[in-house]
This record gives C-alpha cells, structure tokens and sequence, in this order.
C-alpha cells in the first residue's frame, strides 16, 4: 500500500468513525485538541497526520491508533491478512514505520510490527478511552525505552512488557541501530454497572 493509499485509507475511516458518533469537525477537535482545520486535511486526505496526532484523534473517538488503519465497514473482511495487503505507515514526526498484521475480520486482538529508527522518539498523551486498552511490546531485535507513566523500561531483544493505554507513553530508542517490535493490543469495552433487581 503506497503513500496516497495509506493517507486514503486513515481519511476514510477517520470520517467514518466520527459520522457513526455524529460528531462534527468541532466536537472531535474540541475533544481530541487537534485543529479542526487540521481534521479536515486528514479527512480529504491532504496531510499525513503524526503518531501524535492519530493517538489524541483515536482517544477522542473511543478507538485504538490500529482501527485507524482498519478498512472502512461495507467490505466483506477475509479472516487472513496477507502481507502485500497490510497496511504500513510512517509517521512523518519519527520515521517510525508500523505495520497492521491483522486480518478485518472483528477481533478484540489487534497486531503491529513496528519498525523504530536509532535515535527517535515518539511520545502520545493517551488518555481514557471508553474501552480499556491492554498493550504488550515485545522486542524482535534492537533495544527500546518505553516509559510509561512516571516508570522506565529499557526493553532488550526477547524482553516483553505489559501495559495499559491510561497514561502518557513514550517510545525511545537510544541507540545507534534500528529496532523493530511486536505490538499486541486487548480491547474490552465498558460494561456498564449491573443494577440489582
């Protein structure tokens, strides 16, 4: 999937997600702290929008970053994602480069590889969702600091770390070489409280 697909692709299931709210350009920038006119150009496609960005507009809508990448409903999904078919992006903040390995078919599991350039880092400001989100990153080679919250992790190759996606996370990588990772993300939506009879 080029450039133009990808930017495509997250216009058109930004609009999507926030038609199915019924929010307007407004209540989403109200909500998410990005300019309106700035949804805008992502929605027509004309900016590539940060890791930043997409993290503060899928915690506005109740989303993970992945759904972003998720084609728009009125597809048939197949329950296999080949690998000329996923979709990869690159944040244009870092360089990063993620890859969305599962299939359309709905899940509460959702994988990504990511690939990380030596020196960069990537912050998001994550904030409650109406869904709780559990995270885990397991390193496939390279070293990553991950902090999450006020803790520090300097993750290795084969080291795994578990998180929940309440709080502010921060992905480094200190040194001299690439780094690529597994991400592996756990929604459950908000039940609300059981009323006695």
């Amino acid at each position: 999937m080029d450039f133009m697909d990808i930017n495509r692709l997250i216009a058109d299931r930004l609009r999507e997600l926030r038609d199915a709210q019924g929010l307007t350009l407004a209540a989403l920038a109200e909500r998410s702290g990005v300019s309106k006119s700035n949804i805008s150009l992502i929605e027509r496609g004309e900016s590539s929008a940060t890791a930043t960005v997409l993290d503060k507009l899928s915690a506005a809508l109740g989303v993970t970053v992945a759904s972003l990448f998720e084609k728009p409903a009125g597809e048939t999904p197949s329950p296999v994602s080949r690998s000329a078919d996923q979709p990869v992006w690159t944040d244009p903040g870092s360089g990063y480069v993620r890859r969305n390995l599962s299939p359309g078919v709905y899940s509460p599991i959702q994988l990504v590889e990511v690939s990380f350039p030596a020196g960069q880092r990537v912050s998001y400001e994550t904030s409650a969702r109406d869904v709780d989100v559990h995270q885990q990153v397991w390193i496939i080679e390279g070293t990553m600091d991950v902090t999450v919250g006020h803790s520090l992790w300097t993750l290795e190759t084969g080291d795994c770390l578990a998180m929940r996606l309440d709080q502010p996370i921060a992905y480094h990588n200190p040194t001299t070489k690439p780094a690529r990772y597994l991400v592996s993300l756990v929604s459950q939506v908000h039940k609300p409280p059981r009323r006695e009879a």
